[in-house]
């Protein structure tokens, strides 16, 4: 039975999974979602013998609705709905961490302009305002002082509801870099510092920052793994901040991670650990 890698978007990732699937010789279709349509409760023609699906799509809406059609049908999918529910949302993401016992950064939940403002009051400034769902660091603000969280409040009263639920964290003042460790079917397999662009405080590699390799101590691993656990992540990037105070702090997981700057600094090859993985998966 073939793997099914369903994507919207090809980029490095997927021709590098795609490579991957090719010189291991194993059978796998890629798929366009955006190409076809889906009969609720019925396997379509190009998914009758698609055992398991690796979901690529750049849009988390798509491959979170997608993943539950599949689960539907009887196709487990990588990541999982309930991964992708869980780890896609910021807010689901930090409770099932914190119910896990693994350590976060201090973060406060609001619902309105006013007990926003009185949020970021408790939480202290500067502090971070995030969407409970978004990726490569879009639309999260740094606000320094009441005045900057007034005007950014305000703003955020005349978009979609969905940025009306205020996930307002503490700043963690971190050695300008944090921690991205890729987790596969329960193992470590590669951990970069991603460091910030010059006056720049956001660490992303899509927004100009680079990749170091990083040492996977067992501290390291161990919180990472909890924190791949506690959403039910199978392959996932896990984002670690490192405090002066509280030591390492899981920020964000990641159930859709691009790995780009993870080969680049590590040399570590990961589309061929998770194509292995997913055949695992088959045979089991």
């Amino acid at each position: 039975m073939p793997i099914g890698i369903f994507y919207d978007q090809i980029r490095f990732e997927e021709k590098e999974l795609f490579k991957a699937a090719e010189s291991l010789s194993v059978p796998f279709k890629r798929l366009n979602i955006d190409d076809l349509s889906f009969m609720l409760g019925r396997r379509e023609d190009e998914i009758q013998d698609v055992d398991i699906a690796l979901l690529r799509c750049v849009s988390y809406f798509k491959s979170l609705h997608f993943s539950n059609y599949l689960e539907g049908i009887g196709v487990r999918s990588v990541s999982s709905f309930k991964t992708l529910q869980t780890a896609g949302n910021k807010l689901f993401a930090s409770m099932s961490l914190i119910k896990k016992g693994v350590k976060t950064p201090m973060t406060v939940l609001s619902f309105s302009y006013q007990s926003a403002l009185n949020s970021l009051s408790r939480v202290g400034y500067p502090a971070v305002l995030k969407p409970v769902v978004g990726s490569w660091g879009r639309l999260i603000s740094l606000i320094g002082d009441k005045y900057s969280a007034e005007a950014i409040l305000e703003d955020r009263q005349y978009m979609s509801p969905l940025y009306q639920i205020y996930y307002i964290q503490e700043y963690v003042e971190k050695p300008g870099r944090d921690i991205r460790a890729t987790v596969i079917g329960g193992e470590v397999v590669s951990a970069i510092y991603r460091i910030s662009p010059p006056d720049q405080w956001k660490t992303n590699i899509a927004l100009g920052g680079r990749s170091e390799k990083a040492e996977i101590t067992g501290e390291l691993a161990e919180i990472v793994l909890k924190a791949a656990e506690a959403v039910g992540g199978e392959f996932v990037g896990v984002d670690v901040l490192e405090s002066p105070k509280e030591g390492y702090l899981v920020n964000e997981v990641n159930p859709t991670p691009e790995f780009r700057g993870s080969m680049e600094a590590t040399g570590v090859n990961i589309p061929e650990k998770v194509i292995k993985y997913l055949t695992s998966l088959i045979k089991r």
